[in-house]
């Protein structure tokens, strides 16, 4: 069975991080160490490309240039939303705790 995707990406779409859930219980000593890996990513889609899974599905991945690194990073569709999208998708996160 196939569903349909929500988002077609392009060379030059401006994409974000999708929004993560929020909720993290640590120990308080901990949190600044994992409160520097939770901001909001920005970038630019640099290339497409398709690859395979262990069950034979293909799965289409990104290549972003993240507005802060030097060089691009290689990620799931399924993880990246368009900036103009990224409110909406904002709002439908579910956010337990808070």
């Amino acid at each position: 069975m196939t569903t349909k995707r929500q988002f077609d990406y392009k060379i030059g779409d401006r994409v974000a991080e999708r929004p993560k859930l929020h909720g993290v219980f640590a120990k308080q000593d901990a949190m600044p160490k994992i409160q520097q890996y939770r901001s909001q990513r920005y970038g630019t889609v640099v290339g497409l490309n398709i690859k395979i899974n262990k069950g034979g599905t293909k799965r289409k991945y990104l290549l972003i240039q993240w507005d802060y690194l030097k060089s691009p990073m290689e990620h799931d569709q399924s993880r990246i939303c368009p900036v103009t999208e990224l409110d909406r998708l904002t709002k439908q996160t579910i956010v337990p705790g808070e």
